[in-house]
C-alpha cells in the first residue's frame, strides 16, 4: 500500500497541453489540480515547446510529483502532426528528467481502457468517469477535455501502481536509451 504519492499526468499537445495532478494517500486518490496550457496564440513551434517545458517545470516545482504519467503519441495518418506531438511529449519528458522525476508512458487506448473499460471511449465518457471516481462536483469540472485527458493519464498510473511492467518507466536519459535502443539513432564517431 502506498502511503503518499503525487502523480502529474500530461496530455501533450502543441495547441493545448492538458494536465492533472493526483495525490494518493493511503491508496486513495484525490484531485490536487488540473488545467490546460493554451498555446494557440503562439505561431512559432519552438516557442510552443519552450512554453511546454516551462509550464511542466513550474508544475513540478509547485507540486513536487513523484512521477510523470504521460500519454504516448498515437500513430496517425498525418506524419507532421505526429512529429509535433512527439516533440511536445519529449519536451515535457525532458522537464521531468531535468528534475529527476520518474516517467511512465501510456497509450491512449490503455488510458481509456483503464478508466472506462472501453478502449474506444469518448473524451466525455473518460471525463465523466474521472468525475465519479474522484468525487469531483460537476461544476468544478473544466470544459476543456484536454485537462481531463491529463488527469486520466495520472489516474491510469494510479490504477497501474503495484503492477510491474504495466508501463514503460524511465529514471534518466540513459535508462530511456537502454530501454528504447530501436528508437535511438546511432551515429559513427567523426560524422
Amino acid at each position: 500500500m502506498i502511503e503518499e504519492q503525487i502523480i502529474l499526468g500530461i496530455d501533450p499537445g502543441t495547441t493545448i497541453m492538458g494536465y492533472g495532478m493526483l495525490k494518493v494517500e493511503h491508496d486513495r486518490p484525490s484531485l490536487l489540480a488540473m488545467g490546460i496550457l493554451d498555446l494557440k496564440k503562439y505561431t512559432n513551434h519552438y516557442q510552443k515547446l519552450q512554453k511546454i517545458f516551462s509550464r511542466t517545470l513550474s508544475l513540478i516545482d509547485e507540486f513536487r510529483p513523484d512521477c510523470l504519467a504521460i500519454e504516448a503519441p498515437f500513430f496517425g495518418k498525418n506524419v507532421q502532426s505526429m512529429l509535433k506531438l512527439g516533440r511536445a511529449q519529449g519536451v515535457a519528458m525532458a522537464a521531468a528528467l531535468f528534475r529527476d522525476i520518474a516517467i511512465v508512458e501510456y497509450a491512449p487506448l490503455k488510458i481509456k481502457m483503464a478508466i472506462t473499460g472501453n478502449g474506444s471511449a469518448s473524451k466525455e465518457q473518460v471525463a465523466d468517469m474521472l468525475r465519479r471516481y474522484l468525487l469531483i462536483p460537476e461544476e468544478n469540472m473544466l470544459p476543456q477535455l484536454d485537462a481531463t485527458d491529463g488527469l486520466a493519464a495520472a489516474y491510469c498510473h494510479y490504477l497501474q501502481m503495484g503492477k510491474p511492467m504495466a508501463a514503460k518507466s524511465y529514471s534518466s536519459w540513459k535508462d530511456y536509451i537502454v530501454k528504447n535502443e530501436h528508437r535511438v539513432r546511432k551515429t559513427r564517431k567523426g560524422s
